[in-house]
């Protein structure tokens, strides 16, 4: 695992998905309070996305203004890095249960030949994944703008494998972004963090 500088200035994980070990913690999250887990990140307008589901649906960022939106970048044959961010952000969503319906993920691929709909419908329905997480697929073309966007690096590489920058970005309701994740984003944080964002005026 090598550690990239991220423009907005947090330590992002550079991940080759087969010598990362981000953690999946069960644990309660804490109370909340206004000391938040995420790094904090300049308060820009979040760059937009505009891709399709697996089912073919068009979703976009600016739908989900209005609420939360954790926004990763994953990939189905990945064997530990992105299936332990998938659960992590999936459980923050079981943890808000109550207010589910004002938080959201969009994973964004990065291997545009592997995740095949029928690659990303199985990953869905392995990992037991929450309706408001949205894995959102495309052509190398209609994915790279998003990379760029949001300064990913996507490389592939053989046996399937795809060095990729693994962070996950908290947009807030007003489309701006807020917080940063690393790879070893944890379930509590990120729903400890959704819950005091949400108590706060």
């Amino acid at each position: 695992m090598r550690r990239t500088p991220f423009l907005l200035g947090a330590a992002l994980t550079l991940a080759g998905c087969g010598g990362s070990h981000a953690a999946l913690t069960t644990t309660t999250h804490r109370a909340a309070t206004t000391q938040l887990d995420g790094a904090r990140v300049p308060n820009r307008i979040a760059p937009p996305i505009a891709l399709h589901d697996a089912g073919g649906h068009r979703v976009t960022l600016a739908s989900f203004r209005g609420g939360y939106t954790l926004v990763t970048f994953l990939y189905t044959h990945c064997p530990d890095v992105c299936p332990l961010i998938a659960a992590n952000l999936n459980q923050a969503l079981h943890l808000v249960a109550a207010r589910r319906h004002h938080v959201n993920v969009i994973a964004v691929s990065v291997d545009p030949s592997g995740d095949t709909p029928a690659a990303v419908r199985a990953f869905v329905r392995e990992k037991h994944l929450a309706p408001q997480f949205h894995y959102l697929i495309g052509t190398r073309a209609e994915l790279r703008p998003v990379w760029v966007a949001y300064n990913v690096t996507a490389v592939a590489q053989q046996a399937k494998l795809v060095t990729h920058v693994a962070y996950t970005m908290l947009v807030d309701p007003s489309g701006r972004e807020r917080l940063v994740y690393d790879a070893q984003v944890r379930a509590g944080e990120v729903a400890h963090d959704l819950d005091a964002l949400l108590h706060l005026p």
